[in-house]
């Protein structure tokens, strides 16, 4: 059963972990206002999509976003004033156990954890996807799509070819269709190009052949114009990476599934962003061991000294989580490593300071 002392500390914790994040917040709003006012102004945005589209969908991705940090940050900072005033020192002379000492930060942690987890997986996707509207009508320019020779597997055994696509008017230059059977062609489609038909929701195919193979045998058929159901939509091609923001777990698993079967490029990005949304709230248990450890012992120099260092840890995982990203989308890293890895090594550093804490 919980203590007193336990209920102490969660609160200390807990406290001071949602003041950092409320002050950090309003200060990154506030920054926010400050350089986005004019687009604000120039693109006429109302104020009420500000606060309620924009601002308060911002709030819950920004707070996950850096949840890690604010929670070592919390811990270091009242730990570490327990420990100037000489508190840690009275509880371990009265016989707590520096790894009893330790229950109470992981069940704050546990609960900011699960908090972390509930946010990314129901609340943020859902707030991204409002966020990211607002952003696409009144911060950034209109998406162009600027790829060029387009290959994609539609569905099994059918394969299209695009030298281009124009995404503001819904056209696939110099289209191809092929498909096989069996692993043998068994018919080929050439056009000048494909458009949308809004009307009928459906592909119209122009100025087009198709070759059709049955053994030794061919057949070609010719026309002006063709509607055609295809497995791609014109929101294919105006996507944004940042698209994946907008989907709970689920939807993520069959957007990395479809796009696998079409031979994307981006998958690696893609399951980056499937396995952070685990390790993130994993980090929450590490950096508080990390930051007890290191702030648990009273040294000359007190509260400065430890934040100092808890912020300089803090940023190292930050950089090693940017350079394992970086080795997975360029490299041969595989993205369930390269998301693992800082909390791998991190693990190793807290089991570490964890052995030469004060007992």
């Amino acid at each position: 059963m919980l203590k007193k002392l336990d209920i102490y500390i969660i609160k200390k914790f807990l406290g001071t972990y949602f003041y950092a994040i409320a002050l950090i917040i309003g200060i990154v709003i506030v920054f926010d206002i400050s350089e986005k006012i004019d687009d604000f102004i120039e693109k006429d945005a109302p104020v009420k999509l500000i606060i309620f589209n924009y601002y308060m969908n911002f709030v819950p991705y920004f707070a996950n976003l850096f949840t890690a940090l604010f929670t070592f940050i919390a811990v270091i900072y009242f730990t570490s004033k327990l420990a100037n005033d000489s508190e840690i020192i009275a509880m371990l002379s009265n016989g707590i156990s520096f790894m009893r000492l330790l229950v109470p930060y992981f069940i704050s942690a546990a609960i900011i954890a699960v908090f972390s987890l509930i946010l990314i997986l129901f609340v943020i996707p859902p707030a991204n996807r409002v966020r990211l509207e607002f952003e696409n009508t009144y911060l950034r320019r209109e998406f162009r799509n600027r790829d060029r020779n387009i290959h994609m597997q539609v569905k099994p055994g059918v394969f299209v070819y695009m030298e281009s696509y124009n995404n503001r008017y819904d056209i696939g230059q110099k289209f191809s269709m092929e498909e096989f059977e069996n692993g043998k062609l068994k018919s080929k489609l050439f056009a000048n190009y494909i458009k949308w038909d809004t009307t009928i929701n459906k592909w119209k195919i122009n100025k087009y052949y198709i070759r059709n193979f049955e053994g030794i045998h061919e057949s070609l058929i010719k026309g002006n114009s063709l509607d055609t159901t295809l497995n791609i939509y014109p929101s294919d091609f105006s996507r944004r990476l940042s698209i994946v923001e907008t989907m709970n777990y689920f939807q993520l698993n069959e957007f990395i599934k479809k796009e696998k079967m079409r031979g994307a490029d981006n998958i690696e990005t893609y399951l980056i962003e499937k396995y952070r949304r685990f390790s993130f709230p994993f980090a929450t248990f590490i950096l508080t061991l990390i930051g007890v450890s290191l702030a648990s012992r009273k040294v000359r120099g007190g509260i400065g000294l430890h934040i100092g260092l808890g912020i300089l840890i803090a940023f190292t995982y930050v950089m090693f989580m940017q350079v394992s990203t970086v080795f997975a989308t360029n490299g041969s890293m595989s993205p369930l490593l390269a998301v693992w890895v800082p909390n791998i090594i991190f693990s190793g550093v807290a089991l570490l300071l964890y052995k030469y804490a004060p007992k």
